[in-house]
């Protein structure tokens, strides 16, 4: 897995929008990456919906970028945020070829065929500031978001 202090992997992928994300378009910036299994599920759901609830407190703790990955397909991110009216931050498709990012960054579940459940802070300069992997059925704690970025 890769651990902090190393070079993020670069990808661009789509977001809700259908608009393309490239981590190393946003270096200079710091960009918190969060990975969830798949659209429509009740921790998912939750886990997007406490980042789109504290963006403004994350925003304030310098995070420029919140980006939200799974292995759903663009079309299925663009309804499903729309379903939990998410504004601010972006989710990603990682889609085709199907869990390349996941893979790219050691948090592929090959059992499941989805990406595991994990944070990432991006610094300026693109390396891992901070990373944790959580319980698939784990809810991720903003509060240690919040204290980790």
């Amino acid at each position: 897995m890769l651990k902090v202090g190393d070079k993020a992997p670069d990808f661009t992928l789509e977001d809700q929008s259908g608009e393309k994300v490239q981590l190393s378009k946003l270096q200079g910036k710091k960009v918190l990456i969060s990975f969830h299994p798949l659209a429509w599920t009740s921790v998912c759901t939750d886990q997007m919906r406490a980042l789109e609830s504290h963006f403004d407190k994350i925003k304030e703790k310098g995070v420029s970028e919140v980006l939200g990955i799974s292995v759903d397909a663009q079309p299925t991110k663009s309804i499903w945020a729309k379903g939990l009216s998410l504004e601010n931050i972006k989710i990603l498709a990682d889609f085709e070829p199907k869990g390349q990012m996941a893979k790219d960054y050691d948090l592929f579940n090959t059992d499941l065929g989805t990406s595991e459940r994990a944070n990432l802070l991006i610094d300026e300069d693109g390396k891992i500031a901070w990373i944790k992997k959580y319980e698939l059925s784990e809810l991720p704690s903003i509060e240690e978001v919040l204290e980790n970025i």
